[in-house]
């Protein structure tokens, strides 16, 4: 991974949108600080704008479009995007699955956490899962004590012995049942929100983030960047990114929007 005081100020200036994880990407000790929060507006009032794509729930997305200085967000790692319409004062919603498909598998679901909190001690389901519409979240170190990878990888293996689709945060192994993930449902948005198309214009946007379900991103975006905090993880991390901040969490976020805003000057 390269220091991010490498990133040439020529190929910052061209970028135009900056996805971003939330958990310990934008957040430092699981709080959003007022650094982060105020990169995220600094970012809006340069142009550039920040979209965030999380495997946090529904709830919280529809709060986060609608509050927060960005155009868009995708939650529940690709399982939709709400994109706020600020003149019309209209939500639009986006979902992978129809109403009644997401229902069908959220009884399937339910199932195997059940299953998954009686087989590996010290796991829960998420305190956020009421607020979920299309997965699965088990929590391993948000409200717990931290498990070991040893439980995390059995979290993860009881979700894959169902028929789902597991991916671990820093937090939480998130589950669901489809083909879908962060990067296939950024892609529509992208097309959908901003009209471009993510192949043809990789090199205008920028990914950041900080665990193992962002290594997608990390894989596909030119532009991708790692919090310091992801070096921790080098060994669970499947692809890793271009470049690397100085700092971690909220900090590490602030850090790049200062380099891109810098770039315009």
């Amino acid at each position: 991974m390269i220091q991010l005081q490498e990133f040439s100020r020529r190929r910052l200036r061209r970028v135009r949108a900056v996805f971003t994880d939330i958990d310990d990407t934008l957040t430092t000790g699981g709080c959003l600080t007022a650094e982060a929060y105020t990169a995220m507006s600094d970012l809006q009032a340069a142009g550039v704008d920040v979209v965030p794509v999380t495997g946090r729930p529904a709830g919280w997305c529809d709060l986060i479009a609608r509050l927060w200085p960005v155009r868009g967000v995708v939650g529940e790692n690709g399982a939709f995007y709400f994109q706020y319409d600020r003149a019309l004062k209209r939500m639009n919603r986006f979902y992978a699955d129809a109403e009644r498909l997401r229902a069908d598998k959220r009884e399937k679901l339910a199932a195997i956490g059940k299953i998954i909190v009686s087989e590996v001690p010290g796991s829960a389901i998420s305190a956020d899962q009421q607020y979920r519409e299309t997965d699965l979240a088990i929590d391993f170190a948000e409200d717990v004590s931290r498990l070991s990878d040893a439980a995390i990888s059995r979290i993860v293996k009881f979700f894959k012995s169902g028929g789902a689709t597991a991916k671990v945060s820093s937090i939480h192994v998130n589950g669901w049942i489809g083909q879908y993930d962060k990067l296939t449902m950024t892609r529509i948005f992208v097309v959908d929100c901003l009209n471009k198309d993510l192949e043809k214009h990789n090199d205008e946007f920028v990914f950041i983030g900080d665990s193992p379900n962002d290594a997608p991103m990390f894989e596909f975006f030119n532009n991708s960047v790692g919090v310091a905090n992801v070096q921790t993880l080098k060994g669970r991390l499947s692809n890793k990114p271009k470049y690397v901040t100085r700092s971690e969490g909220g900090a590490g976020f602030a850090e790049v929007a200062r380099a891109l805003i810098g770039s315009r000057s």
